[in-house]
């Protein structure tokens, strides 16, 4: 796990209130933070695979 949270518990309620625009699901489970951090990690993990096989060494919007 990378050094600090990527994800903020309250942006994460701030992003669905804006996405949900009905507000039909207007709370987040606790556990929500930690599901997404685990998905941004394999994003940025695949990420950086990807930037090294093509022998760059800037991790780029494209590589995701």
């Amino acid at each position: 796990m990378p050094a600090g949270q990527l994800i903020v518990r309250s942006n994460i309620k701030k992003a669905v209130k804006d996405l949900d625009k009905e507000n039909k699901v207007p709370n987040v489970a606790d556990e929500v933070g930690g599901a997404l951090e685990k998905k941004v990690e394999q994003i940025l993990k695949d990420g950086l695979e990807r930037a090294k096989a093509n022998q760059r060494r800037t991790l780029q919007a494209r590589d995701l």
